[in-house]
Parts: structure tokens; sequence; C-alpha cells
């Protein structure tokens, strides 16, 4: 015999809105909220539980979250990086190989293979091939991957990839299994080898794995300075670039630009760092004095409101031979800080910690080790075995 409580609970669920939703319209809403959320709409009833853990229902669900992240060592001598990948969330994950040995075999002294970015559980490398009696390297092509399933694509290289600058992944598993790739190249002028390092990147191509080909828009024009080492995240079709200005670039998929003024902080600028947390944009800028996190209130607007703000000085005490990158955490309010100190001109140390925003509390979470180098790219493991056109 049904209990009052029982049915009192049954006759609240019927008389909610989302009771006439049929099980594909409801996932469909589910599928757009984070991981963490998703685990939570199991807690709402048990049509809800049985509609998220559904095995029809799975691939289309946020499945992971944060598990790691990828990063380069090497000092001042070394030719060529090593590839690393550090975990942060135990063996859920499936052991991540940093070598790529799934990847087509090469004579190692002939191939070198350089993580450019990391996009919904994709990572974008590129792949260059020493020439026969070349003393450097020539671009060949591109590989996007998945290091959880193995799965990986080859994409074809430019006339002008072995001069970029900045090569960047846009891809959603929700929206397609399809995924883009924004290739920026220094204008023409300004090629040579004296001016690559600090070249502005003019030239655009945009690479799409359904259609098979690059294409390049001839009205491309960028108002800021795009250079190697600025940050970027992929959200809702749009590629986000940070620039040494005060602005950010939003890039789609057909090249049009957008540019988004950010708030000013006092102080001088370390640097500036774009990311996506909890289903918004959030800009990190780092100065000299303090950590502060901007959101972005809506894609549309350039309304900035500051979310959280931290004293350098509470962070890494007093000292000053130190330098630090920030990731933000894509389902909580929690910064991981990548702490380097400089011993010498050549040789570095870098820590792990973690920051709390709603605690404000900071911990030591491991020694990453000696002459670590960014950029470090977080990963999101993807489960889905949909690449398209994969290997």
């Amino acid at each position: 015999m049904e209990t009052r409580g029982r049915k009192r609970k049954r006759d609240m669920e019927m008389r909610s809105p989302f009771s006439k939703l049929c099980d594909d319209l409801l996932v469909e809403i589910i599928s757009r909220v984070p991981f963490k959320s998703t685990r939570c709409c199991k807690c709402v009833c048990r049509r809800w539980c049985d509609v998220v853990s559904h095995p029809d229902h799975r691939n289309k669900l946020p499945r992971s979250t944060l598990s790691g992240f990828f990063y380069k060592t090497g000092n001042l001598c070394c030719r060529v990086m090593n590839r690393h990948y550090e975990s942060l969330t135990g063996n859920w994950c499936p052991d991540i190989d940093p070598s790529f040995s799934f990847l087509p075999k090469y004579r190692l002294c002939d191939v070198h293979i350089d993580m450019l970015d990391c996009c919904n559980g994709l990572l974008l490398c590129r792949r260059q091939q020493r020439q026969p009696y070349a003393s450097d390297y020539r671009t060949t092509d591109y590989v996007v991957c998945n290091p959880t399933t193995k799965r990986w694509v080859s994409v074809p290289g430019t006339i002008l990839s072995s001069k970029v600058l900045v090569a960047r992944l846009g891809f959603d598993p929700i929206v397609s299994s399809h995924f883009h790739v924004f290739e920026f190249a220094p204008a023409a002028e300004r090629v040579s080898m004296q001016l690559r390092v600090h070249a502005r990147t003019k030239p655009l191509g945009i690479y799409s794995s359904k259609a098979g080909v690059w294409t390049h828009p001839d009205n491309w024009k960028c108002p800021i300075e795009i250079d190697r080492y600025s940050s970027s995240t992929f959200f809702r079709g749009l590629l986000y670039l940070s620039s040494c200005a005060n602005k950010v670039a939003a890039v789609d998929m057909e090249g049009n630009c957008r540019v988004i003024n950010i708030p000013t902080s006092d102080g001088s600028c370390v640097a500036r760092d774009v990311y996506v947390s909890q289903g918004q944009l959030y800009f990190v800028i780092s100065s000299a004095s303090e950590l502060s996190i901007w959101a972005l209130e809506a894609s549309s607007t350039e309304n900035w409101t500051l979310k959280h703000n931290v004293s350098r000085l509470k962070l890494f005490g007093d000292e000053e031979s130190s330098n630090y990158d920030v990731i933000i955490h894509p389902e909580y309010n929690v910064i991981l800080i990548l702490c380097t100190r400089f011993y010498s001109t050549t040789r570095t140390f870098t820590e792990i910690m973690s920051y709390d925003m709603d605690s404000r509390e900071l911990h030591s979470v491991s020694d990453l080790g000696h002459d670590c180098k960014s950029p470090y790219l977080p990963y999101v493991p993807l489960f889905s075995h949909s690449l398209a056109d994969g290997e």
C-alpha cells in the first residue's frame, strides 16, 4: 500500500512541468549542463535517474570532468621538449600516454610532435618532419587525437604551416563529432626568422574535418595582436583568444571576428588568460600585485563582473623569484596554480597548488618537477569513440 509521503511526492512529480517532457527532450536539456550538475540530476527523482543512467543516453550527456593536464619539460640546451601528463584525479581515468605511441611510427630523430591545444577531450598536435639534408624541421601536418580512446585524425598542413605561430582547436561533442582547426600565420612581410617570434599574426586559415579542406577568408582582419603565448578557449561555437592589449578576440567558424574589451587592472599585467567554467566565460588577469577573475555576463555584451581577487602576497608570500600559470577548474570554484621558482637563468622548479575561491584556502597539491614549460593544457577526457574520420 502506498504511503502518504510517497503519494505526495509522486503527485508533486506529476505536477512538475518537466513531467510533460518526453525523454529525448529531457536528455537534450540535461546535456547542456556541466558534468557536476548532471550528477545532481540523478537525485531529482527516479525518472531523471533512469534517464541519465540509460545506456542510450550516455553518449549525449557530459561524462567527465578535469582529470589532469599536459605539459612539456626541457631547458635552453634542449632542441626538443619532452611531453608529460599530470593526473589530478587518481585512477578513474585510463592511463594517458603522452608519448602518443598510438600514432604512426616515425624515426624519433626525424619527427617532432608539439602539443598546441586541447579542447573538450581532443588534443591538437603539430608534426614536424626533418627534410633530407636539412638542419631544421619543416611542418608537414597536424594531428587531432583523443588520448583516452587513442583515435586520431591527420590534418594536412598549408603553405604557411611552417611559419605558423598560433594554431587552435574548436570542438564541441554535444553539437557534432566534427572539429575545426584555426591556423594563424604571420603576415608575409614578417616571416623572416629574425622576426618570427615577435611577428603579429594576420592571415587566418580554418580547417573543417567535415569538409576536409582549409578555407582562408579574404577579408580577415584582426585589430589586436595574437601571438604564440595568447591564451584561448572554445565556447559555444566561438574561439576566444586573449591579447597583449585589454581585449579578447572572438572568432567563429567562418572567420568572422568580434573584439571584446576586458576590464582594466591596476598595476602591471603579467598575463591574461581566458577560460570556460560552469558554463560561463572567465577572464583571468595576473598583475604584479594580485590575481583577479572576471566573468562575462553575456556573450553579446562587454559587461564583466568581478568574481574573485586574491593578492599575490597570499599566494606566494614575499617571494619575488617566482612566476605562475593558472587553470580554472571547469566545474568548481577552484583555481590550479602552477608556481614556478627560478634558481638560475636556465633552471626552474614548479609546484602545483590549489586555491578554493569559496573558502579562500590555499593548498599544496604536489611537486611537478624541474624545467616545466607552458602551455599547461587542461584535459577533460572524452570516452566517446565518435571522432569524425578517425583512424
